[in-house]
């Protein structure tokens, strides 16, 4: 998940660390080459693994979009009744599944996995997109650089470590009401409502915000490293202020005021579920290694909340193929769970990380070294990536 949260420089007793100046990604990708460990897995097994089904694909894209038109229809029938309680309480659990709208589910669908037909996933990926004031260029290039590089800073600073596992009051109110003030820091994203207007805003002049916001200077890095990405990155901004902005004007007009909050604000509503899972992907772990079992976390998730994240509490499994559909990720767990990391539990997750925040803090050169089997390493040279995001690297510039 990519719920931004604005962070203070990061500090111990000693010293301050400064996000240092990076070289230009057009350089970095030239001079960087990582020969990632992947478990053993065979290859007629990882054949059908990649399989992707325009089934599936409905159950899950479908299925999440029809439970946010039923949660949507839910709250605007109490809305009508004047039924005030109900009506809190049914855009709470709508907020809930709108949520995932920003960043998970454009995020599986960006990688076009998840149908088979690729117009399909382009449908999917547009409206999620749009209702979620998400923009999948930019997120398309960077989260290439994401999984070609995952976690070496040169190259990938969609999410810059350290990141911080905050439970401030401040934000734990906003996580379980509305996410008004939440700002963009160390996550490719926008950070709340109000963040997010004015970002969208910004993106719409083909202007980011300061340089100093870590995630502002991965946006301007990848804008200068593909200006025609930047160009369609321009465009969809200003479409997501227009159709937004209509949405505003027929609620306004109408007097259907409970329309806005349904649709454009109901990804900033509730946001407690996806943060609580999102921020595990990689927080409290290490840069700059070759293993995606130490750069990244897989955890245990019931069935219910784990089709909200589209399967991704399976994300090593995701990071090491990528070309693997999310809702078959946890048979290729079953698959290679013999020389991967005991899967912690979302609970177990957090103490983790809040534990190595800690050391973190009289540390800052403390980085948490997870724990994996002893194993023969075996390199496969195949990039088990899925066609769409293979196209996406091979146009970048990547191969």
């Amino acid at each position: 998940m990519y719920f931004a949260i604005k962070q203070k420089p990061f500090k111990n007793k000693r010293k301050v660390v400064i996000m240092n100046e990076y070289e230009p990604l057009s350089k970095a990708k030239k001079n960087l080459r990582i020969s990632w460990y992947r478990c053993p897995i065979e290859k007629d097994i990882l054949r059908n693994l990649t399989l992707k089904n325009d089934w599936q694909g409905f159950i899950q894209a479908g299925g999440h979009f029809i439970l946010f038109l039923l949660t949507g229809l839910i709250t605007y029938y109490f809305w009508s009744l004047g039924n005030w309680y109900a009506f809190i309480i049914a855009l709470f659990f709508h907020g809930t599944v709108s949520s995932f709208f920003t960043g998970v589910a454009p995020h599986e669908l960006g990688h076009g996995t998840v149908f088979r037909t690729r117009a399909y996933n382009k449908g999917f990926l547009y409206l999620f997109s749009l209702i979620s004031w998400w923009d999948p260029y930019d997120y398309a290039v960077s989260h290439t650089y994401h999984h070609r590089y995952t976690m070496y800073p040169v190259a990938d600073r969609e999410n810059l470590l350290p990141l911080k596992p905050t439970l401030e009051l401040g934000l734990i109110l906003q996580l379980f009401t509305l996410n008004l003030f939440s700002k963009s820091g160390r996550i490719f994203g926008k950070g709340g409502l109000f963040s997010t207007i004015y970002l969208t805003y910004l993106g719409a002049l083909g202007k980011t915000s300061s340089s100093e916001i870590p995630s502002q200077e991965w946006l301007q890095s990848l804008h200068e490293d593909q200006p025609s990405e930047h160009v369609k990155s321009i465009r969809w901004s200003r479409f997501l202020l227009l159709f937004h902005g209509v949405i505003l004007l027929i609620s306004i007009t109408s007097g259907q005021w409970a329309l806005s909050l349904i649709v454009s604000v109901a990804p900033f509503t509730a946001n407690w579920a996806a943060y609580f899972v999102g921020l595990t992907q990689h927080c409290g772990l290490k840069n700059n290694d070759p293993d995606f079992r130490k750069n990244t976390r897989t955890i245990y998730l019931n069935p219910f909340l784990s089709f909200l994240y589209w399967h991704m509490n399976w994300h090593i499994e995701h990071h090491m193929f990528a070309g693997v559909p999310c809702y078959n990720l946890k048979k290729l767990h079953r698959c290679v769970a013999d020389d991967m990391p005991n899967p912690k539990t979302l609970i177990g997750a957090w103490k983790e990380m809040r534990e190595v925040w800690r050391k973190q803090q009289n540390d800052s050169e403390y980085q948490f070294d997870t724990p994996v089997p002893s194993s023969i390493k075996t390199n496969y040279k195949g990039m088990f990536f899925t066609d769409n995001l293979l196209y996406k690297a091979v146009r970048l510039g990547f191969f």
